[in-house]
């Protein structure tokens, strides 16, 4: 008996599991598209016609370039003093303890 001997059961054997990949990916594909399609959020059905409310004006006072400058720099000093920022030490805290990796016992050149 020969292993590397090519026969019609070979070539059988080749073309189903490449069309069994090729099926399976495409499948794959499509499962994939559908899960997007369920997953995508809808929009919200019409509400009933309701009577239509004049529109609101919204009136806002002009702001000066003074008074963004003022909230600017108040904001930043704000920030400063609350610390919001993580202070860390610098220092390092690694020891070293004999594990499987690092024994020399386990080396390969223990002749």
């Amino acid at each position: 008996m020969t292993l590397l001997a090519v026969t019609t059961q070979t070539w059988i054997v080749t073309g189903l599991g490449f069309g069994i990949v090729l099926i399976l990916l495409t499948v794959f594909v499509y499962m994939m598209k559908l899960l997007g399609w369920i997953m995508q959020p809808r929009k919200a059905a019409a509400p009933a016609s309701q009577p239509a409310s004049p529109p609101v004006q919204v009136v806002s006072a002009p702001v000066s370039s003074d008074e963004q400058e003022m909230a600017a720099v108040a904001y930043a000093l704000y920030l400063y003093t609350n610390d919001l920022h993580d202070h860390d030490t610098c220092h390092l805290t690694i020891h070293a303890h004999a594990t499987g990796w690092n024994s020399k016992s386990f080396g390969i050149n223990n002749l």
